[in-house]
Formats: C-alpha cells, sequence, structure tokens
C-alpha cells in the first residue's frame, strides 16, 4: 500500500511539474491542444493543462541575420559572385502566420534574393555593379518586405556585403589601374623634368648675360686704362705710336709671364720674339687704316646713290696707290 502511495505521489508531482513551463526573453511559444492551435505564451513562467496541451513549437523574435552568396551575369557578359545580407525577424503579432504559413522561412527568404539580384545585375555593367550596390540592396529590401509580411515576417536591411568578380577580371582591373596609375606618375616625372630644364636654361641664360655684362665692364675698363697710360707717356714727350708700341710690348711681356707662372701649361706661342711685339702693332694700324678707307669709300657712295645729295659736288674716289715703278 506504501509502495502504491509512493508511485502516486511521484506520478501526481510528475503531472504538477510537467504543467509549468518557462518562455524566454524575445521568444514566443505556440501551445497546441489535441492537435489544433491554442495559443501563444510570451515570455515568463507559463501553464498548461497536462497530456491535453503540449508545446508545438518557439519562435524566435530576435533579429537574424541570413547570408546569401548570389553568381550571376552583368551586362558586359562578366560573372561575378555577391554576398547579400538579409536582417529579418518576426512581428510579435504575427507569430501565428510566422510559425504555420511558411516550413522553411530561410529557403524562401534566399529564393527571393536570387530572383530580385538575378534580374537587376544583368541590367548593368561591372562598374555599375560596385558603384550601385545600394540600389541592388534596396531593390532586395522592397521585394521581400512586399513577399515576406504575408508570412508574418519584417525586412530591417539588406546589405551587399561583397562583390568578387572573376579572378581574371579582376587582374585585368588591376593592371588598367596600375597602368593609369604609372601613366599620371610619367606626366608628373615629364612635368618635373621640364621645369628643372626650363629652369636650367633660364638660370644659363641669366649667366651667360651676367658674363657678358662682366666682360664688357672687363674691356672698357681695360679701354680706359689704355687711354690714361697714352696721355701720361704723351706728357714726358712720347708721342701716340711709340706710347702704343710700348702698351703692346708690354703686355705681349706679361702674357708670357703669366703663361709662364703655370708649371703645367703646355702653350706655345709662335713667334716669340722681341719683335712679335712691334709686328702685332704694325699689323693693328695697317688693319685700322685699312678699314677707316673703306669705310669712307662706302660713305661716298651712299652719299651718291641719295637723291637727295644730287645737286652736291660729285666726290672724287680716292685713287689706289700704284705699285708700278717710275722709269727712269
Amino acid at each position: 500500500m506504501n509502495v502504491a502511495l509512493i508511485i502516486l505521489f511521484v506520478f501526481g508531482l510528475f503531472i504538477l511539474l510537467s504543467s509549468f513551463f518557462t518562455v524566454r526573453q524575445q521568444t514566443a511559444v505556440v501551445i497546441e491542444r489535441f492537435g489544433k492551435f491554442l495559443s501563444i505564451r510570451q515570455s515568463g513562467l507559463q501553464l498548461k493543462i497536462p497530456v491535453i496541451d503540449r508545446i508545438a513549437g518557439r519562435v524566435n523574435l530576435k533579429i537574424q541575420q541570413l547570408d546569401v552568396i548570389i553568381e550571376t551575369k552583368t551586362k558586359d557578359n562578366v560573372f561575378v559572385k555577391l554576398k547579400v545580407s538579409v536582417q529579418f525577424m518576426v512581428v510579435k503579432e504575427t507569430v501565428y502566420d510566422a510559425f504555420y504559413k511558411l516550413e522553411y522561412p530561410h529557403d524562401q527568404i534566399t529564393s527571393y534574393v536570387f530572383d530580385v539580384v538575378r534580374a537587376e545585375v544583368p541590367k548593368l555593367i561591372l562598374d555599375d555593379v560596385f558603384e550601385r550596390k545600394d540600389d541592388i540592396a534596396v531593390a532586395v529590401k522592397r521585394e521581400l518586405n512586399e513577399a515576406m509580411t504575408t508570412y508574418g515576417y519584417t525586412i530591417i536591411n539588406t546589405l551587399v556585403t561583397d562583390i568578387d568578380p572573376d579572378i581574371q577580371v579582376k587582374n585585368a582591373m588591376n593592371r588598367i589601374n596600375a597602368a593609369d596609375r604609372e601613366k599620371t606618375v610619367a606626366e608628373f616625372e615629364a612635368e618635373a623634368s621640364r621645369i628643372r630644364i626650363v629652369a636650367k636654361a633660364e638660370a644659363e641664360a641669366e649667366s651667360k648675360r651676367l658674363q657678358g655684362q662682366g666682360i664688357a665692364n672687363q674691356r672698357r675698363e681695360i679701354a680706359k686704362g689704355l687711354v690714361e697710360s697714352v696721355d701720361v707717356l704723351n706728357r714726358v714727350g712720347i708721342n701716340s705710336q711709340e706710347a702704343s708700341a710700348l702698351i703692346v710690348v708690354t703686355q705681349h711681356y706679361d702674357t708670357l709671364q703669366a703663361i709662364g707662372a703655370d708649371a703645367n701649361s703646355n702653350l706655345i706661342l709662335l713667334p716669340n720674339s722681341p719683335q712679335a711685339g712691334s709686328d702685332m702693332l704694325n699689323n693693328m694700324i695697317a688693319s685700322f687704316s685699312a678699314s677707316n678707307q673703306v669705310g669712307e669709300m662706302m660713305k661716298i657712295r651712299n652719299d651718291k646713290s641719295n637723291p637727295k645729295k644730287q645737286n652736291r659736288t660729285d666726290y672724287k674716289l680716292p685713287e689706289a696707290p700704284s705699285n708700278t715703278e717710275t722709269e727712269e
């Protein structure tokens, strides 16, 4: 008798404990009675009739994410893989529809994502797929919302998280980008080289100009010095021709002294004789005389060809000295 009471007590305790159950936060429990829907229980401690009522299932009310990878073709015939992340949840008021109308909600969502992406991507070329991925995500969200609302699901967001073209296409795109950047580098290097060349040319031109000014100033000072030297020699009774000869000879020996001062000089000055300075002076005087004579002749010819000077007395060209010897 005691054993029967114990068994009855244990059975009753089991029945009592099985009448209570707990529902976790953000979860809904569907209760059926004899296989028919009875009620939906929310989070907390709940009570059901043992044996008669049973828990048909639990529905997750949290935001869930489903990653879908789709391979499709773009408008320019490039195969590309897209990873679309769909964030969705079951609405608390539509737990019944979510539990009883859909057997496999993930498969249903995946099918809609495939349908929308394979309808949108073939309209775009590869570059536009990268630029307009947000438009693709919006189109997927719009279609999913219209379809899944009927089944008690709401789409929170859709994201195109990855776009992966074929490996050969990616290599070609990388080569194009590398070539474009090399072109830009070449343009900058060419511009820098042009700037260096222009700056160098301007510097050389400025240097030549300053050198020319220096040489002109040097020659001007030398000429002034020669004039002053001739004036000084004239004051002591030396005429201009003798003074010029003395200056030429002095400069001649100064030049020889400067050349000889360099131990590594290989220059040989010919002719190198005491008469060299005198010969140089005579040649210079003869050249100046001939130049003056030619200048006078050109001036006379120009005056004769000028109509404004026709009323003037004709000029007679100077006769060239004759080399013919006088007969005895």
